[in-house]
């Protein structure tokens, strides 16, 4: 009688030797969004436009997933947002300029253009607002699971904030816009320097973001200056939970701060804010002040300016621009 393989498994087909390993997967690269999400093929672009691969990693230090709300006070052409949205995540912006977020460069060519690219949600709402004045009812709190933006800083592009307003002719208060004009106005703006700009940062998202929520910004700093943790900006309602440096040149460098908000944002904790922020601006950011970070970044080393006194040449003088 002929016996088969089947008949020394009690019918069953031979046990193949394997070895089986479980584990979780905690992290990986798809690399393929990279190409994919590059900016050279992007609809719409500002002179700020964040690059992918560095708005991916911010979305995921801010666990951008289904179900969150993300919101970006300083959205420009919308790149970070773009990232959050592929992760799945609701997202909702605002810039202080008006044209980025309206008007684009013609109805096919805005914001709006960058999402419908990719097939990803659309945001539910891009708002021309100030963050220095932010447009948010009084009592509203806890509304968004992460913030994440790049603050306007000085070296590619200044800040602005609400102020200066011009006299329209005609119009004896010029804070009221009469109703012909409003059409095509284009409200005043001021200097914004990132200290103050960092501060109003940090109170927004102590009030806006849920208890758990992240904030996750770039922060520049000098290479030459010794910059430990506790010099980067700090609020009672948070807890810095992560900090990578991205070189720039030999000059100066931006870090990218992850921070968790730990606590409820009350009117006593408002006040220690604003104190622990006027001891920070005085005692380790004297050069985040108006143009200074400028200066700091493309102001020849003393050595070269020797030189160039030396051989009686005069310094090229600087291109700035109008929000620089």
């Amino acid at each position: 009688m002929e016996t088969d393989d089947y008949g020394l498994n009690n019918g069953l087909p031979p046990v193949s030797q394997r070895r089986i390993f479980f584990g979780r997967e905690v992290g990986g690269a798809d690399r393929k969004l990279i190409p994919t999400y590059q900016l050279k093929s992007r609809t719409y672009l500002g002179p700020t436009a964040m690059d992918a691969e560095i708005a991916f990693l911010m979305a995921n230090q801010a666990h951008a997933a289904p179900g969150k709300l993300v919101y970006d006070p300083f959205v420009g052409t919308g790149s970070i947002l773009v990232s959050a949205a592929h992760f799945g995540a609701m997202t909702m912006g605002a810039d202080i300029d008006i044209r980025v977020v309206r008007d684009g460069r013609g109805p096919n060519c805005n914001v709006w253009s960058n999402f419908k690219q990719y097939g990803l949600p659309m945001p539910i709402g891009l708002l021309r607002a100030d963050n220095n004045l932010p447009p948010w009812r009084p009592g509203l709190k806890e509304v968004f699971d992460a913030i994440i933006c790049d603050p306007p800083y000085g070296v590619r592009a200044g800040g602005r904030k609400s102020g200066g307003r011009k006299l329209l002719k005609g119009v004896v208060d010029p804070y009221i816009v009469p109703d012909d004009k409003r059409t095509d106005h284009i409200p005043s703006t001021a200097p914004y320097s990132l200290v103050e700009c960092v501060h109003d940062l940090l109170d927004l998202a102590a009030k806006m973001l849920v208890k758990g929520g992240r904030l996750v910004f770039f922060y520049p700093v000098l290479r030459e200056d010794d910059f430990p943790e506790n010099h980067f900006p700090e609020h009672p309602c948070f807890q810095l939970v992560a900090s990578s440096e991205q070189i720039l040149s030999s000059r100066y460098s931006r870090v990218l701060l992850t921070m968790i908000k730990i606590g409820p944002y009350t009117k006593e904790i408002e006040e220690a804010a604003r104190l622990k922020h006027m001891e920070f601006r005085e005692n380790h950011v004297k050069w985040l002040e108006d143009g200074n970070i400028h200066s700091s970044v493309f102001t020849p080393p003393d050595s070269q300016l020797t030189a160039d006194s030396n051989n009686c040449k005069e310094p090229k003088p600087k291109y700035r621009g109008k929000y620089v």
